[in-house]
């Protein structure tokens, strides 16, 4: 999952708000505007070099970080560590956004964690985005998903994953083949949320955290894979629901019809599929205003 990364992209330290030091990455281009990419759950700023690269030749100014307690941005010890899983979203991907906003016009390309995130940015970070597209966002919820990953998931909520959670002090994804290792705060708060068909917006003691997203107005487009399992047309629907003064255009996509044997939660960002997908991102961005220069 882990890609190591060229030179096409420039190492960047980012401090959030609350002093955590964050690792990031710049791909600088000619262009004016930036896309701040929010990633998925226990996913390393690496695995979006590819895209950012593809930007970064038609343009545009691309910035990718490792949350707080993952990648270049965990400590030197997991256990005991607690942070905060909405402050990936109100400190990290804030602390993103301010810098990229400091010098030019921001756009959004948010996966699964990435398109709940938007919500969840202080209101300045949150006004400084002009148009977002996120793949792979969901609620999150078991009973959005067919029989055999749903049993695969509830093993992880409440079989491998608390045991191994309470044993080692954090959730150790990496071991799993799934991602990188997760602080167990970050997993516990993951795994109450996704007990909710609507995620955080069903969990009685969210209600502040989730106020912001009704003033989200900018332009949406949300589009899953029908081969995502974890997040499939209805479990999308369920969620961004949330964004209720957002025009939200949803997009669903069969590989099949694409020529393309699967893209699954991951695959959005796969170089073969971006082959096929990337270039649509990009070009709904421009339909919103995104300066894109003839590729190079």
């Amino acid at each position: 999952m882990h890609s190591p990364e060229r030179s096409a992209g420039q190492p960047l330290a980012l401090t959030a708000a609350d002093g955590t030091a964050l690792a990031a990455t710049v791909f600088a281009a000619a262009g004016p505007d930036w896309l701040v990419v929010g990633g998925a759950t226990a996913v390393p700023r690496g695995f979006y070099r590819r895209f950012a690269e593809h930007a970064q030749a038609r343009g545009v100014n691309v910035l990718t970080l490792d949350y707080r307690g993952i990648g270049g941005s965990r400590p030197a010890r997991l256990r005991g560590y607690a942070p905060d899983y909405a402050d990936w979203a109100r400190q990290d991907l804030a602390a993103a956004v301010a810098h990229a906003a400091a010098r030019g016009p921001v756009y959004w390309v948010g996966h699964s964690y990435g398109g709940h995130a938007l919500g969840l940015l202080p209101p300045a970070q949150r006004d400084a985005v002009r148009a977002a597209y996120v793949v792979a966002g969901g609620a999150g919820w078991h009973g959005w998903m067919p029989r055999s990953e749903r049993l695969k998931v509830l093993l992880l909520w409440h079989g491998v994953g608390p045991v191994a959670t309470r044993l080692l002090g954090y959730q150790p994804l990496k071991r799993l083949g799934i991602g990188e290792d997760l602080p167990a705060s970050i997993y516990r708060q993951w795994k109450r949320w996704c007990s909710y068909p609507r995620y955080f917006f069903d969990d009685p003691e969210a209600a502040e955290l989730v106020r912001g997203f009704g003033d989200v107005t900018l332009p949406i487009a949300a589009a899953n894979a029908l081969d995502d399992w974890w997040a499939l047309p209805p479990s999308r629907d369920a969620f961004f629901a949330g964004y209720r003064n957002a025009p939200v255009q949803a997009i669903d996509i069969d590989p099949r019809a694409e020529g393309l044997r699967e893209i699954g939660h991951m695959g959005y960002f796969r170089p073969k599929v971006g082959a096929v997908l990337w270039p649509r991102m990009l070009g709904w961005l421009q339909g919103q205003g995104l300066q894109l220069q003839a590729p190079s």
